[in-house]
């Protein structure tokens, strides 16, 4: 069974039903520069320290611009956040108190946390070696715009745990608008742009931007259902794979992401997460007919995630069922995840209306009951 409130004052039952409806350690190719005082304290050669590890879609776009430019270990050293105790270390937290990476420290001593801000200081820093990444083409920021707004902003329902996923509580809900942004992206691609790179011939910030997203994408969206003929948009998808096998850097940045999650696959990250390990393989039940309104029912409040009616055969003057209309995996409590945290709320919220309308029988009280399997 499950929560139960009730008032001694009134015999009245609303029976709330939770339906049956039936860091990761892959080296960098390129090695750090530095250098061992005699007291035995590691201090950086370089003038500048990029802290990522090979996994950081996100560090990812920065290491693409550093490979691009052929920027020398002497200037720019990638060093993981490990070096300093951890993303939650006081002496990493002391350069970036968000406690995210990546992470510039510059010879000024000036910290530059996200990527974006690394990506644009690195192209001026270094502008006179290497492609400029900003070709004559206004689409190369507005792609890496909408990148940053649309899809960094929920990509955590592809790797996190539990949710919130920006404004998304629902991991199916992050998982749906992530795909339609591809396709608002995919919008912008021109598709009769000669050359290699999403703006032309000349490599841009939004190929550096969107291509390492996009090996997240590939990897993980058909754990989480996706098809993997669908996971890409066709613009994307081509772009995609012409420049993993055109261009040796984005090569590079595509194996070291991949083998970071590989790693994580190695190690079963994504068998507590719903879809991605957890899987709903209960049959279908009367509840499902109810919702598909294959079963007729005396509905008294539904919206975009409830459905509650009247029992057929109430045990009290006033009874009301209320359930998922997607289970998404939640055949029973305990079967629960994180990923149902809204869901349940918003079951019991459902709940607590529902006893407060009069109109339904319900007066100064009400007794809500879990029910979690046939007993």
């Amino acid at each position: 069974m499950g929560f139960v409130s009730s008032s001694s004052s009134v015999n009245l039952i609303l029976l709330l039903t939770i339906s049956f409806l039936a860091s990761t350690a892959v080296a960098f190719s390129n090695t750090v520069a530095q250098s061992v005082s005699a007291g035995g304290e590691t201090k950086m050669s370089s003038k500048h320290i990029l802290y990522d590890v090979p996994v950081s879609n996100n560090g990812a776009r920065c290491r693409i611009i550093i490979y691009k430019k052929k920027i020398q270990e002497s200037e720019v050293s990638i060093v993981s956040p490990a070096a300093l105790g951890g993303l939650r270390d006081p002496a990493y937290l002391a350069l970036n108190p968000q406690g995210k990476m990546p992470l510039l420290t510059v010879d000024s001593g000036l910290s530059l946390p996200e990527s974006d801000t690394i990506c644009r200081y690195l192209m001026s820093e270094y502008s006179g070696i290497g492609p400029s990444f900003q070709p004559d083409n206004p689409k190369s920021n507005l792609i890496a715009r909408l990148h940053d707004m649309y899809l960094t902003t929920i990509q955590g329902c592809l790797y996190k745990a539990t949710p919130p996923f920006g404004i998304f509580g629902d991991r199916k809900d992050a998982i749906a608008d992530f795909c339609r942004q591809l396709n608002v992206i995919d919008d912008v691609i021109d598709s009769d742009e000669n050359g290699l790179y999403l703006c032309g011939e000349e490599v841009s910030l939004a190929d550096a931007t969107l291509f390492p997203t996009m090996i997240f994408a590939k990897h993980m969206l058909p754990k989480f259902g996706v098809p993997d003929n669908e996971v890409l948009p066709s613009k994307i998808d081509s772009w995609y794979t012409a420049v993993i096998a055109g261009d040796p850097v984005f090569a590079k940045v595509h194996d070291e992401i991949l083998g970071a999650l590989s790693q994580w696959d190695a190690k079963g990250r994504w068998d507590k997460m719903l879809l991605a390990g957890l899987r709903d393989d209960e049959p279908g039940t009367i509840f499902d007919k109810i919702v598909s309104r294959d079963i007729p029912a005396t509905i008294v409040k539904e919206d975009s995630k409830i459905l509650a009616f009247k029992d057929i055969n109430p045990a009290a003057p006033a009874h009301v069922l209320v359930i998922p209309k997607d289970r998404n995996g939640l055949s029973s409590v305990r079967k629960s995840s994180p990923d149902h945290i809204e869901i349940l709320g918003r079951l019991l919220v459902a709940a607590g209306e529902i006893a407060n309308d009069s109109s339904l029988g319900f007066g100064d009280g009400a007794r809500i009951v879990i029910n979690d399997g046939p007993d």
